[in-house]
């Protein structure tokens, strides 16, 4: 096996060493949170108080992406994704303490250092690609890209069953320990072995040059905003505490139909390429054009989903089935956007369009966190659905001045 790996071409084995260190944490993220819910709920939290320990790490991975991408450029991505290895470590050490310590602002503090652990790896990774594969190749970079975020949400699923069995076997304690443990052990294997200089910038980029000055990543930053904050306006909030008030549906149910979605919502983004008629062979790769009618399904997939929610017909059936709709054609609206800005980013300097594109992510997660709470509690789910509706025809109308033809235009930034 060893051999094997030895054998790969450099470029590979640290796309492979980067995979590794994504998929540890993703897996180590999403148990958290599912831990931290349950943990919490078990100790008698009101619903409120439990959503309110997330709100600094949504909050902070805004700052995270923004800064994080200036500082992957200057001191090189091997560092900041390194480092938000070693402060995840430190997250969930800080939730290891006995129970009685685990004070609102306390668990909201360690909550935040996990939030900007997660965002520096996020970041790191999907940089990090940009780097590795060989220049005029938009194919594969499509395929790579396409890969590493379909696992990533595939695992964070998976996390979520993670998160409640190791609550039951080893208690919440222990599973911060274990966790912890196999981080610090990816941490090590890291700091060994990727490389030095990965994505380094080759000047010192100024903090002046935080926000970004290319016209294609703007606009698709703006795209990416409201198509997050669309998912989020009634995902989060509004679809769990439906689902178990309007159908009865249990805590285990919704948790387990949830974590069942996104593991099936990371698989359709792994074979986004294939939905998208992509071929690595011939450098064919979506542009813009297609991100504008992706962009447009969903938001008609939106509107039938919430015209049905709001005329009752079979609410169960119509929520369940149009979630599911949703999700795979979400699913290949975020797979291409993840390409589009690797390939739109600047060659020199590459996590500074990232991050500056991945703030405007986390901004929209956030936006549309605190409306699912607040739309949901004053008019209900249909109300979320049509906000959400409104959101994703934004996001279609921004993608009208994405660029097009990128097989064409390989050097467009």
């Amino acid at each position: 096996m060893i051999a094997k790996i030895r054998s790969l071409s450099p470029g590979l084995r640290q796309y492979l060493l980067v995979t590794f260190n994504y998929w540890n944490f993703t897996l180590t993220d999403g148990a958290l949170r599912m831990l931290v819910v349950l943990h919490f709920h078990q100790l008698g939290y009101s619903p409120l108080a439990i959503a309110s320990l997330f709100l600094f790490y949504e909050i902070f991975g805004v700052v995270t992406n923004l800064v994080g991408g200036y500082l992957g450029a200057r001191i090189g991505l091997n560092r900041t994704m390194n480092l938000g290895l070693g402060m995840q470590v430190v997250a969930l050490l800080m939730l290891a303490v006995p129970s009685a310590w685990l004070s609102v602002p306390y668990v909201m503090a360690a909550q935040a250092l996990s939030g900007i652990a997660k965002d520096l790896n996020k970041m790191s990774a999907k940089s990090a690609i940009k780097t590795l594969v060989p220049k005029g190749q938009p194919g594969a970079l499509y395929h790579w890209v396409a890969v590493l975020t379909g696992s990533k949400n595939a695992l964070k699923g998976a996390g979520f069953f993670l998160g409640s069995l190791l609550l039951v076997l080893l208690g919440f304690q222990g599973a911060m320990v274990v966790m912890a443990s196999v981080l610090l052990l990816v941490l090590l294997a890291s700091l060994n072995w990727l490389g030095r200089d990965l994505g380094r910038a080759k000047g010192k980029p100024k903090f002046s040059q935080l926000l970004s000055k290319s016209p294609s990543v703007n606009i698709l930053s703006a795209a990416r905003l409201f198509l997050f904050g669309a998912r989020d306006l009634w995902f989060v909030v509004a679809l769990p505490v439906y689902l178990g008030s309007r159908f009865g549906w249990s805590h285990t149910a919704v948790g387990g139909f949830l974590a069942l979605w996104v593991i099936g919502y990371g698989v359709i983004q792994g074979i986004a390429p294939r939905l998208t008629g992509s071929d690595r062979r011939h450098g064919e790769v979506p542009d813009g054009g297609d991100a504008l009618r992706w962009a447009g399904l969903l938001t008609g997939v939106t509107l039938a989903v919430a015209l049905g929610v709001q005329l009752q017909l079979l609410p169960q059936f119509t929520i369940v089935a149009g979630l599911m709709l949703f999700g795979a054609v979400f699913a290949v609206n975020s797979s291409l956007h993840s390409f589009l800005i690797v390939h739109y980013a600047g060659e020199d300097g590459v996590s500074l369009d990232v991050g500056f594109y991945y703030m405007a992510n986390a901004l929209g997660r956030l936006v549309g966190t605190l409306l699912s709470g607040l739309v949901f509690q004053m008019a209900g789910l249909a109300a979320c659905l049509w906000v959400s509706a409104a959101f994703l025809a934004l996001t279609t109308l921004i993608s009208l001045w994405l660029p097009r033809n990128l097989r064409q235009s390989q050097g467009l930034h």
